[in-house]
């Protein structure tokens, strides 16, 4: 049910707002505001612009409304099909969040289930993220936080999940390995089971890629690395032995796994489709 401010037709009532415009960040990724400056104007909806592939935001002390867009900041017929994510901080709250297209809201998250963290994905086509202050009495320990990614609609499929269960094709295991957020040959030590995932400790032999570091060196004279990659619970994972190759893709700072086949099948496939010419890219097996 939407809140007492929600409960008539919404563009009604956005005329008879105060319509103020926030100001860009430096970098048009992340926002920062504070509701102090809706004081004695609780009804304001305040005009967020971020145009970035990712980035968070921060509102200190909810009052009134926002309403955040969220662009990519080229102009290109792909961006009609990506998705956003948004992840809430744990100490999220003060505000239940909406997704407002034309005027018709949806309710995305509310203010008792920011703190979970967890991740949240929509299609960029449905709409705006409309943030509505939860009145309180006292305001003054109350932020809203996210950060935000704009991801390709397929991996936005995978909101729930964010990686795949399923074997991989061989197709798309030559195209995994030049285009994922990480590559990396190395073995499993162990999975633990978390609340609604599964945690694999890996032991890196070989890094090809990491568009960030989620696997930490072992030292200056130590080829190695490990790290931890998240796959859903209900995956069913399980440690086995010998070599794999892991690749996924990193969200919010969190590797996710995607393609991991033995190593060995691998290297069979890999040089197969080189005989043939059909490799999508180059890689050192050497």
């Amino acid at each position: 049910m939407l809140s007492p401010m929600l409960a008539s037709l919404l563009l009604p009532l956005l005329f008879l707002f105060r319509i103020s415009f926030g100001q860009y960040s430096s970098d048009q990724c992340s926002w920062k505001g504070s509701g102090l400056t809706h004081e004695g104007h609780t009804r304001d909806v305040e005009q967020v612009y971020l145009r970035c592939s990712q980035g968070s935001l921060e509102w200190l002390y909810p009052t009134g409304a926002i309403i955040v867009n969220l662009r990519p900041n080229t102009v290109s017929p792909a961006a009609a099909h990506l998705s956003v994510c948004i992840k809430t901080s744990t100490e999220s709250s003060g505000t239940n969040i909406y997704l407002d297209r034309n005027g018709k809201l949806r309710l995305l998250l509310r203010e008792q289930d920011q703190a979970q963290a967890k991740v949240h994905c929509f299609s960029i086509q449905e709409g705006a993220l409309f943030i509505e202050a939860v009145p309180h009495m006292d305001i003054s320990r109350r932020i809203t936080a996210f950060q935000y990614e704009l991801i390709s609609e397929r991996l936005g499929a995978e909101a729930h999940s964010l990686a795949p269960c399923q074997p991989c094709s061989d197709a798309e295991m030559l195209l995994a390995v030049c285009t994922k957020d990480f590559v990396a040959q190395g073995s499993i030590k162990k999975v633990e089971q978390e609340e609604e995932q599964s945690s694999v400790t890996v032991e890196i032999s070989r890094l090809y890629r990491q568009k960030t570091q989620v696997f930490i060196s072992g030292g200056v004279r130590v080829r190695s690395w490990t790290g931890h990659i998240k796959m859903p619970l209900q995956c069913g994972v399980k440690s086995g032995e010998g070599e794999f190759l892991f690749t996924g893709t990193v969200r919010f700072g969190e590797a996710w796994m995607g393609c991991a086949p033995r190593y060995k099948d691998f290297l069979r496939l890999y040089h197969e489709a080189q005989q043939q010419g059909t490799n999508p890219c180059h890689v050192d097996t050497d």
